[in-house]
């Protein structure tokens, strides 16, 4: 059992400190932005009692995504690559969306 903690150690010691550099603060970045936009999302349907999807949530899906991609592609990792590159452009599809249909809303008739 002992063995099994200290391999678990260091494992955590080398996954979390000696592979520590900007490259992984980057990810944790990224990462933080993707998980504001279930934040962001969840608050704004407490408040309305519904779900609903705030613009933020579409910002906040491009930044993490972009960041993500940008690291998924320093470490190569082609499912990664493909996953976020193919959500850039659901979230960028959907900000556009928002973007016509406002402009729309508010133009004279």
């Amino acid at each position: 059992m002992n063995e099994l903690f200290s391999n678990l150690a260091t494992y955590l010691h080398d996954v979390f400190v000696v592979q520590f550099d900007a490259w992984v603060a980057l990810g944790f970045v990224a990462q933080a932005f993707f998980t504001m936009r279930f934040v962001v999302q969840w608050i704004a349907s407490e408040r309305a009692r519904k779900s609903v999807i705030p613009v933020a949530f579409w910002f906040f899906s491009i930044g993490g995504g972009a960041l993500l991609l940008v690291y998924a592609l320093y470490r190569r990792d082609p499912v990664f690559i493909a996953g976020q590159a193919l959500g850039l452009l659901v979230y960028t599809r959907n900000l556009y969306f928002i973007v016509v249909n406002g402009r729309q809303a508010s133009a004279p008739k």
